[in-house]
């Protein structure tokens, strides 16, 4: 049987516009280059496309400099997609925006009301259960509620840490597989994946510590050679992609795409 947390044969993205130099950021590394930045895009887009996605690729939203980060909009399942509530002010008409094309794929599509707020980035959903961080963009409120939704779908969610200082649970984790977890030390060390199996990142690697698994390939940022060696030596077929600008505002290879 396929594993539903990495088996995928739609993905919805969205391309950057010029407003994305504007994008939030943790810290001011400079704005990122449009032309590259699109450069980068075409070929997640086309890396997606070559491990079997149909991608549905949406216009940029200039009004929205972030909304190339498409994964915080929502939680797609097999059951239907829950619609978020990003913590950042800024990014909460995004979620509207991307309503339509989700309500065109899905017979359910559900809407957290609030007040609390939940951002996709710290999601990660695995075969047995649904593991959402806390962070400063997501808080215990609308896990609580995004809780009782997926319960009626028949999935457990447990509630965990994101370490200080990390933007999104995920930013530090991906899933490999439906038993295997990458993880940076520092989150592993709390404990969270102690029924996983781990891969660590590679020392000073971190950065590389978000990617997606779709289908049978590894979807990863560039110029993390050694944490690329590991992969491939454990067995998964690894693509790289070009991820320096959008990492200058906080973007990792999970956000830019909701995958179903």
């Amino acid at each position: 049987m396929s594993d539903p947390s990495f088996t995928f044969t739609r993905a919805i993205t969205r391309r950057p516009g010029k407003s994305v130099v504007n994008g939030l950021r943790a810290a001011d590394t400079g704005s990122p280059d449009l032309a590259q930045m699109l450069l980068d895009h075409a070929a997640y887009v086309s890396a997606l496309k070559q491990a079997g996605a149909e991608v549905i690729e949406l216009p940029p939203l200039e009004a929205f400099p972030d909304a190339l980060f498409v994964e915080d909009t929502a939680l797609c399942l097999p059951q239907g997609a829950v619609l978020m509530r990003p913590g950042a002010a800024s990014r909460a008409g995004e979620v509207e925006q991307m309503a339509p094309t989700l309500r065109a794929q899905y017979d359910t599509v559900v809407a957290l009301q609030g007040p609390g707020h939940v951002e996709g980035g710290d999601i990660l959903t695995t075969p047995r259960e649904i593991l959402v961080g806390l962070s400063e963009r997501t808080d215990r409120a609308g896990v609580e509620e995004l809780a009782a939704i997926v319960a009626q779908w028949g999935h457990c969610l447990r509630i965990v840490e994101t370490p200080p200082s990390v933007l999104h649970f995920k930013t530090d984790c991906s899933l490999l597989d439906g038993e295997t977890i990458l993880s940076t030390e520092r989150l592993a060390a709390s404990g969270c994946f102690a029924d996983y199996r781990v891969i660590h990142v590679a020392k000073g690697e971190e950065a590389c510590a978000n990617l997606i698994r779709f289908n049978d390939v590894v979807i990863m940022p560039d110029g993390f050679p050694k944490t690329t060696q590991i992969l491939q030596e454990a067995g998964y077929t690894v693509r790289c992609i070009n991820n320096s600008e959008c990492a200058k505002i906080d973007g990792g290879m999970s956000c830019l795409s909701l995958r179903f």
